[in-house]
């Protein structure tokens, strides 16, 4: 065919096209007075799929690696608020006893605070994702993407102010303007992220295992800023504003780089429907689901729920079981050792944080070496397999424990707990969103991704009303 693009035609396995000699597309005419299911059968013959590739050359590393930082990006707020655990619980300790003093019995504000915080962050975020899967085509996809990059950027700058103001005699106001702050911030990070996996889905599988890995991979950063941060010694407030100030930093960087991928070509040949099926009837369709000459498909909720409903079920209930015990039962856990500066200072953010993302990230990246299960049956038996984890966290080593026994006593069964539980969450996180858009055709690929990612924070605000039931069980 003359021109630089490269076109293919394409029909449906069912579908009998006529064609002549060389592959040239005849159209098959009939006698008027044939049946009508004969007439409707030969407008079906005559119809095509046409696939127009044209994608520019370069651009291809640049893009996996943005994706891949704003993956990061979404996670930036969850993933920095939760692991400076110890400045969290510096700021609602009981201040009338001494710093020195912080390995007392918890106060209720210490002690609630990372379930509040998750279950705050969880819903706020589930609200707007789902909005953005209804709404989200009325807002502009840069004011999604730069617009809440921009006030999370200035939410962080909030939150590092009060890191250097004394809020000892208004702690419960404090803890109300944080869990404001969460809010905003999560609110932010879901439209973001809902806007993120709707334009990533126009693109290769490759791209979404970049940007769930990338989200993986922003909890291994965290963790290790905080502990090369803790390493330093300098106390928790000076902790935490060096912490925040990195978290600022990048998400800084998330907007630089965006800006700079929206102007490639190769990001805009995909976000403007580049390697999209499009179908050109041959005779007229009144329908608003069938373009005529060209235009692009319209993709409706209720067919692509159909086809995907299995891995929105999946998806809710792995976040679920991962949300109801992680972090906020297991951030009470302590190791059976006595105390050292590895039990006080390094162990939580060792194991809890560090290994549980490290899992994470590496479960993701197995995706790509062993794409196994690809039946979503299947996938739905190991996470419900999966949910037996719950009770041996429950009752892993803790001073906290009133009412659950003590069953998992041992560092190394808690630690080794903690891997593969990471591992199968980040595993079957990559392996439900890329085969949800596998399951439906190309023109409803971004649906089913912002769908997925609305399951997704479902699944972590269940998790996080577990998870103040199980905190309260202990």
């Amino acid at each position: 065919m003359p021109g630089s693009s490269d076109t293919r035609r394409l029909v449906d396995a069912d579908d009998d096209e006529i064609l002549g000699t060389e592959g040239s597309f005849v159209p098959a005419f009939r006698p008027q007075d044939h049946q009508a299911d004969e007439r409707c059968l030969l407008e079906r013959q005559q119809d095509e799929v046409v696939l127009i590739s044209n994608e520019p050359a370069t651009g291809r590393n640049f893009t996996s690696f943005v994706f891949s930082l704003l993956g990061i990006g979404t996670m930036t707020p969850w993933n920095f608020f939760v692991t400076a655990e110890d400045y969290w619980k510096y700021k609602f300790r009981n201040a009338s006893i001494n710093v020195t003093d912080l390995d007392e019995e918890l106060t209720p504000l210490q002690k609630s605070f990372t379930c509040d915080l998750a279950l705050t962050a969880t819903i706020s975020g589930t609200i707007f994702l789902l909005l953005n899967a209804v709404y989200g085509h009325h807002v502009s996809l840069r004011f999604k993407m730069l617009g809440t990059l921009s006030i999370i950027l200035v939410l962080f700058g909030v939150t590092t102010g009060f890191v250097e103001v004394n809020t000892d005699k208004w702690q419960e106001q404090f803890f109300l303007i944080t869990l404001i702050i969460v809010v905003l911030l999560n609110i932010s990070a879901a439209t973001m992220s809902g806007a993120l996996y709707g334009v990533v889905g126009l693109f290769p599988s490759e791209y979404i295992t970049a940007v769930v890995s990338g989200q993986a991979l922003g909890g291994v950063f965290t963790a290790l800023a905080f502990i090369l941060v803790l390493a330093l010694d300098t106390g928790p407030n000076t902790t935490a504003f060096i912490f925040f100030i990195l978290g600022g930093v990048l998400v800084l960087l998330c907007i630089v780089c965006y800006v700079i991928m929206a102007r490639q070509p190769f990001f805009r040949y995909y976000l403007e429907g580049g390697d999209k099926y499009k179908v050109i009837r041959a005779v007229p369709s009144h329908s608003r689901n069938e373009g005529a000459e060209g235009l692009p498909l319209e993709p409706i909720l209720k067919q692509v729920m159909s086809k995907i409903y299995l891995h929105v079920i999946c998806m809710a209930l792995l976040y679920t079981t991962t949300l109801s015990v992680y972090p906020a039962v297991t951030v009470l856990m302590q190791s059976e050792h006595e105390h050292s500066e590895w039990t006080d200072v390094y162990y939580l953010p060792v194991v809890n944080y560090l290994i549980f993302n490290c899992g994470d990230y590496f479960g993701r990246i197995l995706t790509g070496w062993i794409e196994r299960p690809v039946n979503q049956n299947t996938s739905l038996l190991f996470i419900v397999i999966r949910m037996a984890f719950v009770p041996f966290f429950l009752c892993s080593n803790s001073s906290e424990h009133n009412f659950l026994p003590i069953l998992v006593k041992h560092d190394y069964s808690f630690i080794a707990m903690m891997v593969m539980f990471a591992l199968s969450n980040g595993y079957f996180t990559n392996i439900l969103l890329i085969m949800a858009p596998r399951s439906v055709k190309q023109h409803e690929k971004e649906l089913a991704s912002s769908i997925m990612a609305a399951a997704l924070s479902c699944g972590m605000a269940v998790g996080s009303l577990l998870s103040l039931v199980f905190v309260q069980m202990l």
